[in-house]
């Protein structure tokens, strides 16, 4: 057996120092973006808050829901940033950890934020013209403030990617070993509750349209409480005649049928009149034919208690999303 050369390093050496290569490269990406983030913070902070505040453009109530916690979330990175400049990452994410509570407040804002950012730009002239004013600013590199506010919650996933990789390539024998392990979850779990908020949000908004599109005796309240899935137009294949084109709203529990109001209605046209709402804890869901990879689309077959319907569409790869969808609510019933 050969003896290996003195240059030659054993395996548990060669594992480390790729930790340390993958941490110092994480590190630096870390501090750099922590720059930029925190600069990005103080130029709205100063630009668009602390005008505002000193013009009285928007009232407290106004500014408030427009920005929520900002100005604590750039605190919180000017606290952190010193830490990560000194390369003291663990006591400087630890103490940071904290202030991850700005960002699920944030998160819950985030809805209300937008819907207050477009009412004042529609209702206010002194405000519309304030808010193109500063974005006109070469500081800002020609974004806006719609593009500016959702950047706390784009800096929380970049926490979470970059301190995770951070903890996972630090030696365990390290002194900030235990502080990045605990910060890293404490952001991922932080970034899991902002995910959840963030698609709530989401269906919220769905809903609402949805439920600005349905009218009927059966629309009334309909949408209250559900989980919006998908819409889409499908053929209903009756036993007899031609097939008739119908809207379909899926929630979790739910599929609607509803048909389009005529055009030229006065006061409802583009909406649709709710004709069906199928349980679909009672559905049995069965493709009849659209299996294969062909360019024709398919059927499916559709069973309640009380009634069948058969669903045809011409496009196979919209027929197939339609039938993950509907199996997903269905088995979300049955859970």
């Amino acid at each position: 057996m050969e003896n290996p050369g003195p240059g030659a390093r054993c395996p548990v050496q060669e594992q480390r120092a790729r930790w340390e290569r993958k941490r110092a490269c994480t590190a630096r990406e870390l501090l750099e973006t922590e720059r930029r983030y925190q600069e990005q913070l103080g130029l709205v902070a100063t630009y668009f808050l602390g005008i505002l505040r000193a013009k009285g453009t928007l009232r407290p109530p106004e500014r408030q829901a427009l920005f929520g916690p900002w100005e604590l979330i750039y605190g919180a990175s000017q606290e952190l940033l010193p830490y990560l400049e000194g390369g003291h990452w663990g006591q400087g994410l630890e103490g940071f950890c904290p202030h991850l509570e700005l960002y699920t407040q944030f998160a819950a804002n985030a809805d209300r934020s937008q819907t207050t950012l477009q009412e004042q730009l529609k209702k206010s002239k002194r405000f519309r013209r304030f808010v193109r004013l500063q974005e006109g600013r070469p500081e800002f590199g020609g974004l806006q403030l719609q593009d500016l506010l959702p950047l706390p919650l784009q800096r929380l996933q970049q926490y979470e990617n970059l301190v995770v990789a951070l903890a996972e390539n630090t030696s365990p024998n390290s002194p900030d070993h235990q502080q990045l392990t605990r910060a890293a979850r404490l952001i991922s779990e932080t970034a899991q509750r902002v995910h959840t908020i963030g698609q709530k949000q989401k269906n919220d908004q769905h809903l609402r349209r949805v439920q600005g599109l349905l009218s009927g005796r059966q629309a009334k309240g309909l949408t209250s409480g559900r989980w919006f899935l998908r819409q889409g137009w499908l053929l209903v294949v009756p036993p007899r005649g031609e097939p008739r084109p119908r809207m379909f709203f899926l929630f979790s529990d739910v599929l609607v049928l509803a048909k389009p109001r005529p055009p030229l209605h006065l006061l409802q046209s583009g909406t649709f009149l709710c004709r069906a709402v199928y349980p679909m804890a009672h559905c049995q869901l069965q493709r009849v034919f659209g299996h294969s990879g062909g360019p024709c689309g398919g059927l499916l077959s559709l069973s309640f208690p009380h009634e069948k319907l058969l669903l045809m569409s011409t496009d196979r790869e919209e027929l197939l999303r339609w039938y993950h969808s509907l199996t997903l609510a269905i088995s979300s019933q049955k859970n």
